[in-house]
């Protein structure tokens, strides 16, 4: 008995100390506070835990929702394969979220842009950061944000596209149609479901407000009124534009279970608006939109288990290192 009780706390003290190792990463994190145009913004910048200051910067933008700094310590094996490559990283809470200043559901995609420009002229004053080696990463929503803030700061050297769309409403067809072709919904269903979505771009149109569009059935159970704020400032949002001035080194990064974005269409639109030699695709076959391991996402268990355990394994086989390499290449051809 004495020695069962010595091999179950032997056992728990191992999986503990494994996962503490699992959890500990090569950084040296540090809140900051990055002045802004409309509020503070509450960051962490995480440095290389080797090495020698001035490192270069890579700028993390967020996709949709409250996101904190970390992104729930999302982030931070992928800070970890950056600084290997000698790069440090900077990110923020939304506005509004973990104590942060201003709401996150008030911002436009403009506003989104003029927030991470000062992020960028805060973080060239830091005398741990070579200015000359700032880029930027981004996921899913970022994709409206990436290319704006590429276009109007020449100094920018890279950019990291992870998931990103380029024209919202068509986005938004998109994973309405996939979230139903995966669930095995019929013609009829499918055929539904889009007539809602044309009544509700039609009322988003005509500027309709939240009562109207509710009292019109246009609106899910989980809309809020400032959700449809939200939507109603940014669904015209099309990168288009500012996707064919960019002029720096773009790595896109798409993975073939994505249901929020069409990565053919993405594909096809990064092929068309930007110069062929500056623009790097890796696909990942068995990842999920947030570049998840498809198998992992599918399995609440899994999920739970690797985020706590092995939370570097979450993301699909070499993505982690592709971005390492990325910005070490960018760095060789300076």
């Amino acid at each position: 008995m004495l020695l069962s009780l010595t091999v179950v706390l032997v056992s728990i003290g191992t999986a503990g100390g494994w996962v503490l190792y699992q959890n500990s990463y090569d950084l040296r994190e540090q809140r900051v506070t990055i002045p802004g145009s409309a509020q503070p913004l509450n960051g962490v910048l995480a440095l290389p835990e080797e090495g020698t200051a001035p490192f270069g910067l890579v700028v993390f933008v967020h996709g949709d929702g409250p996101v904190d700094a970390t992104h729930d310590t999302f982030y931070r094996p992928i800070w970890e394969s950056l600084a290997r490559a000698g790069y440090a990283s900077l990110s923020w809470d939304k506005p509004g979220v973990a104590g942060a200043p201003g709401d996150w559901l008030n911002q436009t995609m403009a506003d989104r842009t003029t927030e991470t420009l000062d992020a960028i002229a805060w973080a060239r004053t830091r005398a741990e950061i070579d200015p000359a080696r700032i880029g930027l990463w981004g996921a899913s929503q970022a994709g409206w944000v990436l290319p704006a803030v590429a276009a109007r700061d020449p100094g920018l050297q890279f950019m990291i596209a992870v998931s990103p769309a380029v024209n919202w409403l068509q986005q938004g067809r998109y994973h309405t149609i996939a979230t139903l072709t995966v669930e095995h919904a019929g013609p009829a269903r499918i055929d539904a479901a889009i007539a809602d979505s044309e009544r509700t771009r039609r009322l988003l149109r005509e500027g309709a407000t939240f009562e109207q569009a509710r009292a019109a059935g246009a609106v899910t159970s989980d809309m809020t009124p400032q959700r449809w704020r939200f939507i109603q400032q940014n669904y015209t949002a099309d990168a288009s534009t500012d996707l064919a001035a960019v002029r720096i080194p773009v790595l896109l990064v798409l993975a073939d279970y994505d249901i929020n974005v069409d990565v053919a269409d993405t594909e096809a639109r990064y092929r068309q608006l930007l110069p062929a030699d500056l623009l790097r695709i890796e696909h990942y076959r068995n990842a999920t939109h947030s570049l998840v391991r498809k198998d992992i996402e599918d399995s609440t268990v899994k999920t739970v288990f690797f985020a706590i355990a092995a939370p570097r394994s979450l993301f699909a086989t070499g993505f982690l290192d592709d971005q390492c390499r990325f910005v070490q290449d960018v760095d060789r051809a300076r």
